[in-house]
């Protein structure tokens, strides 16, 4: 498989290793009270730094992620403000806003993306999807970039036609599509298609085995030429015993559907069915009618009227009452969309470029309409993003976009009247040796999800304990000791991973109760 190379690569391939996890704090004054307040989520923060935050609860559980990241065309004035320890990035951070004259801004841009795509990953539950919208300018660069962290798992690649008219400023022609881009965590995706009842009138014919339908068994349309197939030319006795050979729709030699084994099958079971036209005999597949039947109505991969940028502004001004609150939103029809196939009514649906909160919207939606029985839920992660002071937001009062994104989340809820609540989370303090060293502590829930984090997928059928208080001076005194070892071995006798601030007993023993021990904070934070 190609590998796509940029500058910087090297030095952001592994960087979501080493981004510090911090502590997500919710500010009651800005969530809302309701129906799964702790699990839907507005994060006001750097993406990167969330997603991190979001891995000791949700690390394998999020069924779909949809990102609408920046569109690199050099108008967003997005900056690249990693903080990776390498000359060639630390240069980069000096240099401000990303604009279109900026030679490596392509590279910027897949070293912004790697480590959070790398992230999402480890975030999505096994028959999870990403979705990314995208346009021309980085498609092919964020395909390839996927490709390698997805392991190739591409699902294939939608087009929606965002607008109608317009475009008399492009250089070549009008264009009025955007990508899609989706990709599975691995093969146990399934994209769930439509289905609808089969009708039983259109079974009209009938025999002692019950209604059914006559499908020819001659091949029509492409491929229907004997020098197609030709070993599915073959001779099948008809009612008379007469020898007869598949047609083409032109009345050349054909070829049947089926092959020579599922043909005697069928002749055997009494599943041909045979009408004589014009001389002729004329083979049939019986099909018989099952009430428990369906048929499945496949998508097109061109969304072509789905919803547009123009019904997006729309919906959002009838929300907002003010005209032009947030630029190009995506319409709440294409992420309803992507869920409606991905989906089940009480999957996690994850947006780490929440923008004007699009995505929780469609969440709402969709709940709504499966009723009682709707019961997804919603992160949102939005930058603390400010607003020009010549935008409408401005004027209307919002300073960053954040507020947009909480605001409308909340409208949405109240004009449905849905009684649902959301948790409006910040970071907090961070988890590392530096931290616990100079007495800034966890809660002993909030250090235990980490330590578990960290030690689920690296471990087998051990047990996991951590020894552990929020309280510097009895944290000093704590440690593993002979006693402590020698009860723990009567409940546990299995392998245990220990963490804990120190141990007093000797490897002999260690072995003898079967203790691995990693001690806080210095085992717990080597850089692996």
């Amino acid at each position: 498989m190609p590998s796509l190379n940029f500058k910087g690569k090297n030095a952001v391939w592994n960087h979501h290793l080493s981004v510090p996890y911090q502590i997500l704090e919710k500010d009651k004054k800005l969530s809302l009270k309701g129906k799964n307040e702790d699990e839907n989520l507005i994060i006001e923060a750097d993406n990167l730094v969330a997603l991190k935050s979001l891995l000791p609860k949700y690390q394998g559980r999020i069924k779909c992620i949809y990102i609408d990241p920046p569109y690199n065309t050099g108008n967003e004035n997005w900056v690249y403000s990693d903080n990776v320890s390498s000359p060639l990035i630390k240069e980069w951070l000096k240099k401000g806003p990303v604009g279109s004259e900026d030679l490596t801004r392509h590279d910027k841009w897949l070293c912004m993306m790697t480590p959070r795509l790398k992230l999402l990953r480890e975030l999505m539950s096994e028959d999870g999807v990403i979705f990314v919208s995208i346009n021309d300018i980085e498609s092919s660069h964020v395909r390839m970039l996927m490709d390698d962290i997805f392991n190739g798992n591409f699902i294939g690649m939608l087009i929606w036609r965002k607008k109608e008219g317009g475009g008399q400023t492009d250089d070549y022609f009008v264009t009025e599509h955007e990508y899609v881009l989706a990709y599975a965590k691995s093969p146990d995706f399934k994209w769930v298609d439509e289905t609808i009842p089969i009708d039983e009138a259109k079974f009209k014919k009938e025999d002692n085995d019950g209604r059914f339908t006559a499908v020819k068994l001659a091949k029509w349309g492409s491929g229907a030429r004997k020098e197609d197939r030709p070993t599915m030319h073959f001779a099948i006795k008809s009612p008379d015993g007469k020898n007869v050979y598949p047609k083409a729709p032109d009345g050349s030699a054909g070829r049947w559907r089926v092959g020579k084994l599922t043909m005697d099958n069928l002749l055997e079971n009494g599943l041909v069915y045979w009408e004589e036209k014009n001389g002729d005999w004329v083979a049939y597949e019986k099909i018989y009618y099952d009430e428990e039947d369906v048929k499945t109505i496949k998508e097109r991969s061109i969304l072509y009227e789905l919803a547009s940028t123009g019904d997006a502004t729309k919906a959002l001004t009838e929300l907002f009452g003010k005209k032009d609150i947030f630029e190009n939103p995506k319409p709440v029809e294409l992420t309803k969309f992507l869920m409606r196939y991905t989906t089940d009514k009480s999957s996690i649906i994850l947006d780490s470029f929440a923008g004007s909160g699009t995505t929780a919207q469609a969440v709402l939606e969709l709940n709504k309409e499966d009723g009682k029985e709707g019961n997804r839920k919603v992160i949102l992660i939005q930058l603390p993003e400010e607003i020009r002071k010549d935008k409408p937001a401005y004027k209307a009062g919002y300073r960053y976009v954040h507020e947009i994104t909480r605001e409308r989340v909340k409208r949405v809820i109240e004009r449905d009247k849905l009684g649902v609540g959301f948790s409006y989370m910040n970071l907090g303090s961070q988890i590392d040796a530096d931290s616990i060293l100079s007495g800034k502590l966890p809660t002993y829930k909030e250090f235990a999800k980490y330590v578990y984090y960290l030690a689920t997928g690296k471990t087998g059928n051990e047990s996991i304990y951590l020894i552990y208080e929020k309280d510097k001076d009895k944290l000093k005194k704590l440690a593993i000791t002979l006693e402590w070892a020698e009860q723990t071995n009567k409940k546990d006798k299995g392998k245990k991973i220990i963490y804990a601030p120190a141990c007093f007993i000797d490897e002999e023993y260690l072995e003898k109760f079967n203790i691995h021990f990693v001690s806080i904070p210095y085992n717990l934070f080597e850089k692996k």
